[in-house]
């Protein structure tokens, strides 16, 4: 399966989710995969995130959700607890150089060549700028057949020496509204994403009221 931004944008609660999950896929393998909990701590934490968010355990079962149905995360079912691994790769179809600094721009936001290189030491080591570049390079190029690009460079920022990357997988980017060191609560997100989220809520309901009218012998069509 392979996710084309312009169609199949995830929000920027997902890419919170499935970058979380790469990272800790590397940094943390003895405690990967994780649980609910364990994924939702790693997704609010303060460090080496931006923008950092304070979301709720509900936004983050929502986001598994949506990228369980993309095939971008597996359910690993193994232990008491449910836990969670990532399919990004794959599901992208793209390389392991390119998946790791996919990851990266989704955790940290837009970012330079140098400063890719650097934060994704933990996670892949790059020889030297220019393999960055070469990777960002091919992901910006991707073809139309293959799900289209999905990285875009951003225009020098005023008084930058460096062009900035960016990630395309929540859709295009409007640099005039990039956030950086902001706080982004559960209450702060689009409309659009609180909508899903209601709306996934009503469907959830709607089939608990269904089997209980199923078990009390009542036509569901009358109450629901």
């Amino acid at each position: 399966m392979t996710l084309t931004p312009d169609t199949s944008a995830i929000s920027a609660i997902e890419a919170r989710v499935l970058g979380t999950l790469m990272e800790k896929a590397r940094t943390v393998p003895d405690s990967y995969p994780l649980s609910l909990n364990a994924l939702l701590l790693g997704c609010n934490q303060k460090s080496s995130r931006d923008p950092i968010m304070e979301l709720m355990e509900a936004d983050v079962a929502t986001a598994l959700a949506g990228l369980k149905e993309r095939g971008l995360v597996r359910e690993n079912s193994g232990s008491r607890v449910t836990r969670f691994e990532h399919n990004f790769q794959r599901g992208v179809g793209v390389p392991e150089q390119s998946a790791v600094l996919l990851g990266l721009l989704m955790l940290r936001g837009p970012q330079t060549a140098g400063e890719l290189r650097l934060n994704t030491e933990r996670w892949y080591k790059f020889a030297d700028i220019s393999s960055v570049e070469g990777f960002l390079e091919e992901l910006q190029d991707r073809s139309a057949e293959k799900g289209g690009p999905l990285v875009v460079k951003l225009n020098r920022a005023p008084g930058a020496r460096e062009q900035r990357w960016a990630h395309l997988l929540c859709g295009p980017v409007d640099e005039a509204h990039l956030v950086t060191g902001t706080v982004l609560r559960s209450v702060d997100f689009s409309t659009q994403e609180r909508i899903d989220r209601l709306e996934l809520e009503v469907a959830q309901l709607r089939s608990t009221v269904n089997k209980l009218c199923a078990e009390l012998g009542i036509d569901a069509s009358t109450t629901v």
